[in-house]
């Protein structure tokens, strides 16, 4: 007897699930394929993504060989090519370009590229402040102190990461410019700030003793007059 009833449930069940398949069983098939396409589709699109990032790593650094040996013409073609690229690729391309401009005399068109750089949103915090940084080196010999002032200043908070260096080219900017009360306020901060780099206090000291040498003490003057 235990056969029978167990050959019956058997059948139920079977009955239970031909019904089922009849219901939902070209679901199954279509949530089947579904994984399967897209499973596909996306190491596929890995794939693609890997192949294309190695294609522009090759152009990038095929391009920075053009560059250090001077071929800035050709490097720039290179460069133009990455545009579109995947990854961090365009805006190290954008880099590189604006710097060879600098490094072909042409400093116009690298402050343009640098300016640009710093004002592009679409760019990490930390890229953008790198070319106003740039921007500044360059802007020193060829505009005057507040137009230097307005790129750096940004960067000159007690926390910037940058500040050292942007402090540095602003002392020198307002030097160059007679603007000696300005120098040396930012000559105090570097040399009150203790993460100011080695190299970086050595030129300030020697900027600081040539400003001594042409103006005088002029703060203990000042103090003079007042008493």
């Amino acid at each position: 007897m235990s056969d029978i009833f167990r050959e019956v449930d058997e059948d139920i069940r079977q009955e239970k699930y031909r019904r089922l398949w009849d219901r939902f069983g070209l679901w199954i098939i279509g949530v089947a394929v579904l994984i399967v396409v897209v499973t596909g589709g996306y190491r596929g699109w890995l794939y693609w993504q890997d192949a294309q990032s190695q294609k522009a790593g090759d152009t990038f650094f095929e391009a920075v060989k053009l560059s250090d040996a001077e071929n800035f013409e050709e490097a720039a073609a290179l460069y133009g090519e990455l545009e579109e690229a995947l990854g961090g690729y365009p805006a190290l391309a954008r880099f590189r370009r604006a710097a060879d401009l600098a490094n072909a005399g042409q400093t116009a068109e690298a402050l343009a590229q640098f300016d640009a750089l710093s004002k592009d949103t679409g760019l990490r915090p930390a890229l953008r402040e790198v070319a106003a940084l740039r921007a500044g080196y360059l802007a020193v010999d060829t505009e005057d102190y507040t137009a230097v002032a307005d790129r750096l200043e940004p960067l000159t908070g007690d926390t910037g990461s940058f500040r050292s260096g942007a402090r540095e080219i602003l002392a020198l900017s307002a030097w160059k410019n007679g603007d000696i009360d300005a120098a040396r306020a930012w000559i105090s901060a570097l040399e009150d700030d203790p993460a100011t780099p080695r190299e970086v206090s050595t030129r300030i000291g020697l900027l600081a003793d040539v400003i001594r040498a042409q103006n005088g003490n002029a703060d203990a003057e000042s103090q003079g007059n007042n008493q």
